[in-house]
C-alpha cells in the first residue's frame, strides 16, 4: 500500500536541531552552500556557542585561503539560530543531530511533525540508530519523507555522507535528499537501513579487534597502530583513531550493533567497557589509549596492569 503521494520538491531552506559538533558542522556547510539555515538549540547560551564555532571555522578557511572573506559573511548571513521547533514550520529538509537516544530523538520527531509543513522531509544523522524506529514516531503521511544523512566528523573537511533509506521511503524524497547532499560538495553512498550502516558495519569490528589485540599481549598500542598506518596505509591508527572518536561512542555503537545482530564481532571488549567507566575516552578528556597532556607528543598508556 502507497502510504503518501509521489511529489517533487527543491530543498531552499534547512532546519538542523542542535548545535554540537556535528549539528554546526552541517549547519556551516549548508549555509557555505547557498541554503538559509535554521539552527535549534535548547539555550541562547548553547545557541551562542555554536555559532560562535561556526565562525571560528569559517575563519580558519579564510585564513587557508579555501574560502575567501566575502563567503565566509554570506554564509554567516544565512545562519540564523532559534531556541523554538516552531521557527522550523517553513523549512524544506530537517535534519536531526542531537544526542543518540532513541527515545529522544523520537520525541523530537513527534514534535515537528506536528510543526512542519507536510512536504518537510525530515533527516536523522544518527551513526546506529533505526531510521524506520525514529520514523515510526511520525504520522503516516510523513514516513515516506523520512530519512538517515550520516556525516562524518569534522563535518566541513570530511567529504562522505551515507544517505539511508527505509523501506517505504519515497524516491522522490530520497533523491532529493542525495542532490542537497551532493551540492554541499559531499560524496554520497547510498545504503538501506540497517544498523551501523556501511561505514560502521565494517569500521566497528575492527576497531573492537585492534582492542582485543592489545587486551590479549599480541602486541603494544604504539605496534598495533604502527602496523596498520605502515601495513594498510591507514591515515592514523586505529587506537589513535578510537581515541579520536570517543571510546564511549564507540562503546555505545557496538553496544547497538551487538543488541541487534547478537554477533561476536560487535561485542565491546571488556577493557574498552572498563575504560569507559574510567573515564579514559579518549582525546576530549585527555586520555585514552593515548596520554595527550603534550598534544604534539601522544604517548601510549599502560592500560593491562
Amino acid at each position: 500500500m502507497q502510504i503518501q503521494e509521489e511529489f517533487q520538491m527543491e530543498i531552499k531552506r534547512v532546519g538542523v536541531i542542535g548545535g554540537g559538533l556535528m549539528g554546526a558542522g552541517i549547519s556551516q556547510v549548508a549555509a557555505q552552500s547557498g541554503y538559509e539555515v535554521v539552527m535549534v538549540e535548547v539555550s541562547e547560551d548553547l545557541l551562542t556557542k555554536a555559532r560562535k564555532g561556526v565562525e571560528q571555522s569559517l575563519g580558519r578557511l579564510v585564513e587557508k585561503g579555501t574560502i575567501d572573506a566575502a563567503t565566509r559573511e554570506t554564509a554567516l548571513g544565512s545562519l540564523t539560530g532559534t531556541t523554538k521547533l516552531e521557527d522550523l514550520s517553513g523549512v524544506d529538509l530537517v535534519i536531526e543531530a542531537i544526542v543518540e537516544a532513541i527515545e529522544v530523538k523520537n520525541v523530537t520527531f513527534s514534535e515537528l511533525d506536528r510543526v512542519c509543513k507536510a512536504e518537510t522531509i525530515f533527516a536523522s544523522n544518527t551513526s546506529s540508530l533505526s531510521i524506520t524506529e525514529m520514523m515510526r514516531a511520525t504520522s503516516l503521511a510523513r514516513r515516506g519523507r523520512f530519512v538517515g544523512m550520516h556525516f562524518f566528523n569534522p563535518v566541513p573537511l570530511m567529504k562522505l555522507v551515507e544517505v539511508v533509506r527505509t523501506v517505504v521511503t519515497d524516491e522522490n524524497a530520497y533523491q532529493a535528499v542525495i542532490k542537497f547532499a551532493e551540492s554541499l560538495g559531499k560524496t554520497v553512498v547510498r545504503t538501506s537501513d540497517s544498523t551501523g550502516f556501511i561505514v560502521n558495519r565494517l569500521l566497528i569490528p575492527y576497531l573492537l579487534d585492534a582492542i582485543r589485540a592489545y587486551e590479549s599481549g599480541l602486541a603494544s598500542i604504539v605496534d598495533i597502530d604502527n602496523g596498520m598506518k605502515l601495513g594498510c596505509g591507514h591515515p592514523m591508527g586505529p587506537l589513535t583513531l578510537l581515541d579520536f572518536v570517543g571510546l564511549d561512542t564507540t562503546f555505545s555503537i557496538a553496544n547497538i550493533m551487538f543488541d541487534e545482530f547478537r554477533e561476536q564481532r560487535f561485542a565491546p571488549p571488556p577493557l574498552l567497557k572498563r575504560m569507559v567507566l574510567a573515564g579514559l575516552t579518549g582525546r576530549k578528556t585527555g586520555k585514552g589509549f593515548y596520554d595527550y597532556a603534550d598534544p604534539r607528543n601522544p604517548q601510549p598508556v599502560d592500560l593491562l596492569r
